[in-house]
C-alpha cells in the first residue's frame, strides 16, 4: 500500500505535461497516470519520450499519449496539444513543466541565445495555456500549473537568461489566475528546490554542491523528483480547488 494520496479527481482527466520525456517530467508523467489520469506529454527528446510511453502503456488506465515537438515551435506545440487533445480529450490539467537550465555568462549571452532561452523556459508556458483554456472554459474549469525556480530568489549567477525567465513565470501566473479564474480556472506556480535529477547530478551535483544543499536546506534529504510530482499531483486535482495565483514551493528550505 502506497504512503502517499490517491486523487479520485484525477481518474480519467485529461493532463498534459510539456517536457515529459526526461527528469522531473517523466516522473509526472509515471505519477499521473499512476493516478488514472489520461496522460498526454510533449518533448523534443523522441527516443525517451517514445519509451516511456511503451513503458506505461501496459500497466495504465489509459495509456500514456507522446507527442514529439520542439515546445519553442509555437505553431507545432499548438498542433501538439490538439493532438494530445483529441487522444485525451480537452486538457484540463496543464503541467508547464519544460525548462533548460543552462549555464551561460553575461559575456557569452547574445540576443540569440537570450531569445532563445525566453522561448525555452517562459514563452511556451503562455502559449500552452493560451491553448488549452478554451476547453477547460467550456468544462467549467481546470488547473494550470507553471514551474518555476527557486535560482533567481537565491541570486544564483551564470544563467541571466533562465533567472530572469523563472522570475517572470509569476507574474505571468498572477496575471493569468486573474484572467481566467472567472473561468473557475486556476493557475499557480511550483517552484522545485535542487532536484537531484539524472541531469543535475551528471553535470553540476559535485561534493562542493553536496556540502551547499546540506549546509541550506532546513531538512537535509536529497529532493527528488517525486517530491515535485507530489505537489503537482494535489494542484491538478480538486482538492486545491481554491488556490490560485500563488507559489508553492518544495524546496526543503532551501529559500
Amino acid at each position: 500500500m502506497t504512503r502517499y494520496a490517491t486523487y479520485p479527481s484525477l481518474t480519467d482527466r485529461s493532463v498534459l505535461i510539456t517536457g515529459g520525456a526526461t527528469g522531473i517530467g517523466a516522473t509526472l508523467v509515471r505519477e499521473f497516470a499512476a493516478q488514472g489520469a489520461r496522460v498526454g506529454f510533449i518533448d523534443l527528446d523522441a527516443a525517451s519520450g517514445a519509451a516511456l510511453a511503451a513503458e506505461l502503456a501496459p500497466a495504465s488506465r489509459h495509456a500514456p499519449v507522446f507527442v514529439h515537438a520542439d515546445l519553442t515551435d509555437i505553431d507545432a506545440l499548438q498542433a501538439a496539444i490538439a493532438t494530445v487533445a483529441a487522444a485525451c480529450g480537452p486538457v484540463l490539467a496543464l503541467l508547464n513543466n519544460a525548462a533548460n537550465d543552462v549555464r551561460h555568462s553575461i559575456e557569452s549571452t547574445t540576443s540569440a541565445s537570450w531569445d532563445q532561452g525566453v522561448a525555452v523556459n517562459l514563452k511556451h508556458q503562455f502559449f500552452a495555456a493560451q491553448a488549452v483554456a478554451p476547453g477547460m472554459q467550456a468544462a467549467g474549469g481546470g488547473s494550470i500549473v507553471n514551474f518555476g525556480s527557486i535560482s533567481w530568489m537565491l541570486k544564483q549567477g551564470g544563467m541571466p537568461a533562465y533567472t530572469a525567465s523563472k522570475a517572470a513565470v509569476q507574474g505571468l501566473t498572477r496575471g493569468l489566475a486573474r484572467d481566467l479564474g472567472r473561468f473557475n480556472i486556476r493557475v499557480n506556480t511550483l517552484v522545485p528546490g535542487w532536484v537531484m535529477t539524472d541531469k543535475q547530478l551528471r553535470l553540476w551535483v559535485d561534493d562542493a554542491a553536496r556540502a551547499d544543499i546540506a549546509r541550506l536546506q532546513c531538512i537535509d534529504q536529497p529532493l527528488m523528483p517525486a517530491d515535485i510530482a507530489r505537489m503537482a499531483l494535489f494542484l491538478a486535482a480538486d482538492d486545491s480547488a481554491l488556490c490560485t495565483a500563488h507559489d508553492f514551493q518544495v524546496d526543503a528550505g532551501i529559500v
